[in-house]
């Protein structure tokens, strides 16, 4: 009995520590099952959300490629704009100087309606008829030589000028007058070479203050046909009025030309204006341009630059002086 007593391990011992291990093996076997399952799970829902991300990041590289080409448009756009801004801008920097540069040559000798002046020197001749006390300032008379003792105006009596430049063309012609006090004759013509006084066809009309009143006065409201080109009257006064004795000067007053060659007219008043034997000009050719034209469009100005043309390289030609005026009114 004693030694029944003393044994450590029962059956019953045994059979608590065999349910134990068994227990402790089943949670073993759980936790192996269930551990894989839920790391396999992981893994796909982590392979789908990077799949996601890289769809989303390719989406974002390709909007992001075209608004990198639109602001590359937008940029050289852009680039192109300020370039014209740049040359608009020089343009009108150059304009400006050229508008100013020809603003001071006119204030310069307080004549704002003349380009150029023409230093001249008196004949003795005339000397005596405007007096020996008469002294033009700095030898100069509104940029026209006043060297001449006969006057002939070609006057443009189209209906351009008479609608909108005659009141002016009357002032700028008593202003000529006035440089001449007296002269030993006059005449006036249009443009197409049509006598204002036909009585005196040919002939020149004597120089009178009473005279000069009539003349101006029959000015006012004489308005014959004209063709708008000056060639006529300056050739039909070169060939009826030119005298070796005589110094004469054309003043031609006009706003357009409307003939067909600037050259063929350069060309024929070289050859009837010219003294074969000395080659000096036979008469003086002055013009004053009226910018009546300018007052239209663009496109409709082309006559008034011909006439400035033609009448610049004439005068140049034919020791004359060409006046542009800026304003008709």
């Amino acid at each position: 009995m004693k030694r029944r007593d003393n044994e450590i391990f029962s059956m019953s011992f045994l059979d608590v520590i065999c349910c134990g291990f068994g227990a402790i093996v089943l949670l073993l076997l759980i936790t192996k099952i269930s551990i894989p399952a839920s790391i396999e799970e992981s893994e796909l829902n982590l392979k789908q959300l990077l799949q996601d991300l890289q769809q989303q990041l390719f989406v974002v590289r390709g909007e992001t490629h075209v608004l990198n080409r639109d602001l590359n448009a937008k940029h050289e756009q852009l680039s192109l704009q300020q370039d014209k801004v740049a040359k608009l801008t020089q343009q009108l920097s150059a304009l400006q100087n050229q508008q100013q540069t020809l603003l001071d040559s006119i204030n310069n000798d307080q004549q704002r309606n003349q380009l150029a002046l023409a230093q001249q020197s008196l004949t003795a001749e005339m000397q005596r008829l405007l007096g020996k006390s008469f002294k033009p300032h700095n030898n100069v008379i509104g940029g026209i030589p006043v060297d001449s003792e006969y006057l002939i105006f070609i006057i443009d009596t189209s209906g351009s000028m008479f609608n909108y430049g005659w009141p002016r063309m009357i002032k700028e012609l008593v202003a000529t007058l006035e440089i001449y006090p007296q002269v030993k004759g006059i005449q006036v013509l249009n443009d197409m070479g049509e006598y204002m006084f036909t009585n005196y066809r040919r002939q020149w009309i004597p120089d009178t203050p009473a005279r000069r009143k009539i003349l101006i006065k029959r000015l006012r409201n004489w308005n014959p046909f004209s063709n708008s080109s000056p060639v006529e009257g300056i050739e039909s006064a070169i060939r009826n009025f030119y005298d070796p004795t005589k110094k004469i000067s054309l003043f031609v007053l006009g706003d357009e030309f409307t003939g067909d060659s600037i050259q063929s007219v350069i060309n024929n008043v070289d050859r009837i204006n010219s003294n074969r034997k000395s080659g000096e000009r036979m008469v003086r050719i002055h013009a004053v341009g009226f910018p009546v034209q300018f007052a239209r469009p663009a496109h409709l100005q082309t006559t008034g630059i011909r006439f400035a043309t033609l009448m610049r390289e004439l005068t140049r030609r034919n020791g004359g002086t060409f006046v542009g005026l800026s304003d008709f009114r």
